[in-house]
């Protein structure tokens, strides 16, 4: 009872404290410092979990110690365990960069999820519901949302100026003002003894490679693991097509197979069978190719334009028009243009679009993205407000603006190897969609692959793959099967004991 009473006078103080300060400013500023709790209870696994909803936010300080922003976050703590201290605790990103960390919150790990069909599509009413898969049976998890994202937002000075947005937006920036507020984080809520663990998607891979070094090298803080959920890795990315091109291929061949574009031959094997041809043909002879650019013999061009037609489900015609360079946007468009004129979607390739004409060389607009706005966005409006009661005027961000948004000096893949390196309980865990054209699987495949050129650490990488896209979770099989690779993955690293040396 005693509980109960003290949350509410918690939450009406800040409900307040919040509506005092959104009248003075029109109804549209959020409160520097700010919390509301809530207790729920999920079933997961067949076992009642019961938790408490922590929402607020906590600032973001200069070196100077002035507040130069403030990050909205939510934190669920299982609340029927006394001891923390081998509780892992999970600190979640999503990308973007300028994503809320809204998509993994609601759809994949938290204890509520969307309220979507069985393969991710949205239906009405909007809502939430009950995660019988979430993780928090086995770790307590905080989500973060990085500056201008969700309600987290700078604030002014005492002259009344903003911070310059070079402190925040960028890939060292980020990193930095992050390692610090997740610092802060763990201290305000007694967690430096928990093991910990990081976990990022699409953009929030880079930025977790990133993180895992910054919190060990400037915050000694040492993690149990790195999750990197359909990372994006911007030194992949930027490379010479003929490596970037050629890395994201053998993600043609799995949307050709879902959408029944191969041959008999192919379409009658597995998916999973299929890929490690697809990888081995990639690497070994389309890269090769792809790199003799203009000088490469007739007979090889036809040899290679016939593979790739093969295993992508497009013709050899208009792969040789294109001189053997498939884009993915290109492939969007043409992989069904004689089929049924739908286009295909770019983070999730299952999904189909329509445009206004059939002829042109890339899709109108994201069939998958309008699909996801259309369901996410009340949703997580609802479950802020009206579920964990976090009230305010500001709008909520699904993305916000943080650009310029400074690529440069981007070394994350070379600081992620040198902590582990450095941290012999250090473990990474990729999972990828293998209909993902935006970050593909065989492109965080190839990530993995190069963190770590010597091969010693390779025990201690793992990838999993998932029939569905960026956000492989919101197909319901995926779901649970990718929440049991987290705990599969969290129980591989718990140390027991075990001493953090090399044998």
């Amino acid at each position: 009872m005693k509980k109960s009473v003290l949350i509410l006078c918690l939450f009406v103080f800040v409900s307040l404290h919040a509506e005092k300060n959104d009248d003075q400013n029109f109804g549209r500023s959020i409160d520097v410092e700010s919390k509301v709790v809530t207790e729920n209870k999920v079933r997961i696994k067949g076992q009642t979990v019961p938790y408490t909803a922590t929402t607020g936010t906590q600032p973001v300080w200069n070196e100077d110690g002035e507040v130069t922003a403030t990050l909205f976050y939510t934190y669920y703590q299982r609340s029927d365990i006394k001891d923390n201290a081998n509780r892992p605790i999970i600190v979640s990103f999503n990308g973007g960069p300028g994503s809320a960390s809204v998509w993994m919150h609601i759809a994949y790990t938290g204890p509520r999820v969307l309220n979507i069909d069985e393969e991710g599509y949205p239906i009405q009413p909007y809502g939430v519901k009950d995660n019988p898969y979430s993780i928090l049976d086995v770790a307590d998890i905080v989500y973060v949302n990085p500056v201008n994202t969700g309600y987290s937002r700078m604030v002014k000075n005492e002259e009344g100026k903003y911070p310059d947005k070079k402190d925040f937006f960028g890939v060292n920036a980020d990193i930095a003002y992050l390692s610090d507020w997740i610092t802060t984080f763990m201290s305000r809520h007694n967690r430096w003894r928990s093991p910990k663990y990081i976990i990022g998607e699409s953009y929030g891979g880079t930025r977790v490679m990133g993180l895992a070094a910054a919190l060990q090298d400037k915050q000694w803080m040492y993690l149990n693991g790195v999750i990197m959920v359909s990372p994006a890795d911007y030194q992949a990315m930027g490379s010479d097509s003929a490596i970037s091109r050629a890395i994201d291929f053998p993600y043609m061949a799995a949307t050709a197979w879902h959408h029944k574009m191969l041959s008999e031959e192919l379409q009658s094997r597995d998916l999973t069978e299929i890929l490690p041809e697809v990888e081995a043909f990639a690497i070994d002879e389309l890269m090769p190719a792809l790199a003799k650019g203009g000088f490469i013999s007739d007979a090889e061009r036809q040899q290679v334009a016939a593979k790739m037609a093969r295993y992508s489900g497009l013709t050899q015609e208009a792969i040789l028009q294109r001189h053997l360079v498939v884009t993915p946007r290109f492939f969007w468009k043409e992989l069904l243009r004689d089929k049924t004129g739908q286009t295909i979607g770019r983070l999730d390739s299952r999904y189909l679009g329509m445009d206004k004409f059939i002829t042109g060389d890339s899709p109108d607009y994201s069939a998958e993205l309008t699909s996801w706005l259309h369901s996410f966005t009340p949703a997580i409006n609802y479950y802020i407000r009206e579920v964990l009661n976090y009230k305010t005027d500001v709008p909520y961000n699904m993305f916000g603006n943080v650009h310029p948004w400074d690529r440069t000096n981007n070394t994350v893949r070379e600081q992620l190897r040198q902590a582990m390196a450095q941290n012999p309980y250090l473990n990474i865990l990729v999972q990828s969609g293998y209909y993902d054209g935006a970050t593909t699987y065989s492109a965080a495949k190839y990530t993995m692959n190069q963190i770590d050129p010597s091969g010693e650490m390779q025990d201690r990488m793992t990838f999993r793959g998932y029939r569905s896209g960026h956000m492989m979770y919101l197909r319901k099989d995926d779901l649970k099967k990718a929440n049991d690779d987290i705990r599969e993955f969290i129980e591989k690293t718990s140390t027991n004991g075990k001493s953090a040396k090399y044998e």
